[in-house]
């Protein structure tokens, strides 16, 4: 510990001026504090200010709030004031830990980063991080995607299973190591490669060659196939649709299977009905050998329906059908608890008043029942204004990069117990890959610097391939020049040699 500065002024249990001694503490730090009857008390600079006084002398002042003591394994709040004139140091890392309910051990542990301002290693306990369901929120550009993939590292070094709803196709870069070594050297992370671990599958293939074709399985209730139908139906469609249900029972059957029953009905209503069939047919997504549960949830398996090239209508109907088969599956213990990690789930789960989606309402049911039967949710967005706020504050884990929108921050505040206006100017005031972690894993929300990825960012395999044949061939055109010798020119190396070696034989035997 290092002495910094003294208590100065009015003094509060909770909140106290500092007059400081050295300029090289700043707004954020932790610093402790020795209370009469508490102990060592942690607290944190909350702002600073610089000014002359009376005498003409520069002073440094900070104002700091108290977190806490710990008691019979508890976190208490001093309920009486310091003495003024107290020493003030700055906080050592066993105490920051113990107060802040920072893990010591690696084990069953998301690694973040670094705590703001010190050099202490956030790990998170991965029940109590993702167990109650977690949200990752933040605007565009504050490194959102990067901090997701941070957390599927350590999900897949903890062999826990992951299923990740990828509209972007963005996630497949996990199979391949990250080479900013100067970044990973400053978090003591080290380059790896989850390629083992993965499983991609995609609706596209056109667009997303390198995944396995996605196929569902087309065997539906009434009430599931009018839900993922591409349009209302009144209710004489319902029943048309019903009829040609009630003519395939018990039996395997195809889109085009259901199509053929529906125009047996004579009513001009049909059509409707077959157009919307037609859809769902030409996705692509019900033809072929269907997925299995047990393919989608393996342990140590990251599971990646990548759906970029696919209409939005489809990828709803994908999230719904395969989050409605695995919520059944797993209720009747059928697959282990796993993440269902969803992209973009403003789209998927849109608030009232931003649009529909069918996949709402499945969201909604896992989001409040989920937790229980081990479907861990998470939910990312760059939007949460947009998203449905019955989910959004299911999720008692929240990580929240840098937002500065004042309707998103109202959607924050609302999903957060306890919310302040400080932890409100907290996150407008991150800086890129600064997150303020609140919930469960945390017994105070706390800001961390997230660490190095060890795989590649926001590169897709083929645009990395890309990049690596260009280089190979760069080099080879350096290299060419000096160890490589074109074949017409080694003839024409040995074709001068010849000649030169008759020309020497002629002036042996042709001298005068």
């Amino acid at each position: 510990m290092r002495f910094v500065g003294v208590i100065s002024g009015e003094v509060k249990p909770s909140q106290f001026n500092i007059e400081l001694s050295t300029a090289d503490v700043e707004r954020g730090s932790f610093i402790k504090v020795n209370h009469e009857t508490y102990g060592w008390v942690l607290a944190r600079i909350d702002d600073m200010k610089r000014y002359i006084n009376n005498k003409g002398e520069e002073v440094l002042m900070a104002s700091a709030y108290a977190i806490g003591y710990k008691q019979n394994n508890q976190i208490l709040i001093p309920k009486t004031p310091f003495k003024p004139k107290s020493r003030v140091y700055t906080a050592d890392r066993e105490l920051i830990m113990d107060i802040l309910g920072i893990r010591k051990s690696k084990k069953n542990s998301i690694y973040l980063g670094l705590l703001e301002g010190h050099n202490v290693p956030v790990y998170l306990d991965v029940g109590k991080t993702i167990g109650k369901h977690i949200s990752i929120l933040a605007k565009t550009g504050a490194g959102k995607s990067y901090t997701v993939g941070v957390i599927l590292e350590e999900l897949l070094k903890n062999d826990f299973p992951i299923v990740i709803i990828d509209p972007h196709g963005e996630y497949g870069s996990l199979r391949y190591e990250n080479d900013d070594y100067d970044a990973m050297l400053k978090f003591n992370v080290k380059p790896r490669s989850y390629d083992a671990q993965i499983k991609e599958y995609t609706a596209n293939i056109i667009i997303n060659p390198d995944a396995e074709k996605l196929t569902l399985k087309p065997q539906f209730s009434l009430e599931e196939l009018i839900e993922i139908m591409p349009m209302k139906l009144n209710d004489k469609q319902k029943e048309i649709l019903y009829n040609a249900l009630r003519r395939l029972e018990h039996q395997e059957y195809t889109i085009q299977d259901i199509i053929n029953a529906v125009r047996l009905d004579k009513s001009g209503s049909k059509w409707k009905v077959i157009s919307g069939l037609e859809t769902l047919r030409n996705s692509g997504i019900f033809e072929g050998k269907p997925i299995t549960k047990e393919q989608l949830v393996r342990r140590g398996q990251l599971t990646i329906i990548n759906l970029k090239g696919t209409e939005p209508r489809i990828q709803e109907l994908i999230l719904t059908r395969i989050a409605t088969d695995l919520f059944n599956s797993i209720k009747i213990s059928e697959i282990p608890r796993f993440l269902f990690l969803i992209e973009e789930a403003h789209n998927f789960c849109p608030e009232r008043g931003f649009g529909d989606a069918f996949s709402s309402q499945i969201l909604r049911t896992i989001a409040s029942e989920g937790r229980k039967f081990g479907f861990h949710l998470c939910v990312v967005s760059q939007r949460p204004a947009r998203i449905d706020k019955n989910v959004l504050s299911q999720c008692n884990t929240q990580i929240i990069l840098k937002v500065t929108n004042p309707n998103d921050l109202k959607a924050i505040s609302q999903s957060i117990e306890g919310f302040t206006p400080g932890m409100e100017n907290i996150i407008k005031e991150l800086s890129v890959g600064q997150a303020l972690v609140v919930g469960e894993p945390v017994e105070q929300p706390i800001v961390v610097n997230i660490r190095a990825r060890e795989t590649k960012h926001g590169v897709l395999g083929r645009e990395i391939n890309s990049e690596l044949g260009e280089k190979r061939q760069g080099v080879i055109e350096k290299i060419k020049p000096v160890f490589i010798k074109d074949e017409r020119e080694i003839m024409r190396e040995k074709i001068i040699e010849k000649k030169s070696l008759i020309d020497k034989i002629k002036s042996i035997f042709l001298r005068d």
